[in-house]
């Protein structure tokens, strides 16, 4: 009887130890994957400031609030486009970049198109304005947060036309070409899987990328330390 009730426990034990441990993979490769992305876009972010006679101008980079970056959005279709992207966006706060917030973007077009083509975006929120559609659930860009192509390289920076009216500068890179793109009819919304992958049950945006509530895992830093090279966290404000 002893040997019995030893084996059903030997058993259970087994059993609890298999669950737990397929339940801290799951975990751990969910977080994985929002590392993969945030790595993705500082990789990307790196890139296109690695020369800057065709990058943002830094004058233009240094005066936004929040970066957001979505690498390799796919684009296509036949007659009747669509586009869908992953990225992350961090904000500036007084203790320098934030912790990444995770994006979802999505949109469609009517035209002459046909075939599939992988885009890079960047976007730079320039007001407090601008960055206040961060907080929302959703926006569209060219609907409730206006939008205008970013200037390119050194001389660029120096004019002040980016300056006047846009809450936010957008900028796209596709076959090696990076340049401002007024991207419009598109719309930004918070990636809810991810956040609660890396941060947990009920966290908003505005905790991450205001408050400075939250501390990101090292694992998904890449982005705010690229933002960091590239930028002091003080510029902007």
């Amino acid at each position: 009887m002893k040997i019995r009730s030893f084996i059903y426990s030997a058993a259970a034990l087994c059993l609890l130890l298999t669950v737990s441990g397929t339940t801290v993979g799951q975990e751990n490769a969910k977080l994985k994957d929002a590392a993969d992305e945030s790595a993705k876009a500082a990789e990307t972010l790196n890139e296109i400031m690695g020369i800057p006679e065709k990058a943002v101008p830094k004058t233009v980079f240094d005066a936004a609030e929040c970066v957001a970056v979505f690498p390799s959005t796919i684009k296509g279709g036949f007659i009747f486009g669509a586009q869908k992207g992953d990225g992350v966006v961090s904000c500036r706060t007084p203790q320098g970049w934030s912790a990444p917030v995770y994006l979802d973007m999505s949109g469609g077009s009517v035209g002459a198109q046909i075939g599939v083509q992988s885009t890079d975006y960047v976007l730079l929120f320039m007001n407090r304005s601008g960055a206040d559609h961060l907080l929302s659930n959703k926006f569209t860009l060219g609907g409730e947060a206006s939008v205008a192509a970013g200037p390119i390289g050194r001389e660029a920076g120096a004019s002040t036309d980016w300056k006047l009216n846009a809450q936010i500068l957008s900028y796209s890179r596709s076959k090696g070409l990076f340049a401002g793109a007024v991207i419009k009819g598109v719309s930004i919304s918070t990636d809810g899987s991810d956040m609660r992958n890396v941060y947990g049950e009920n966290i908003s945006a505005k905790e991450v990328l205001r408050d400075n509530k939250v501390t990101a895992p090292a694992a998904v830093q890449s982005f705010p330390d690229a933002l960091r090279r590239h930028s002091p966290s003080e510029g902007g404000r």
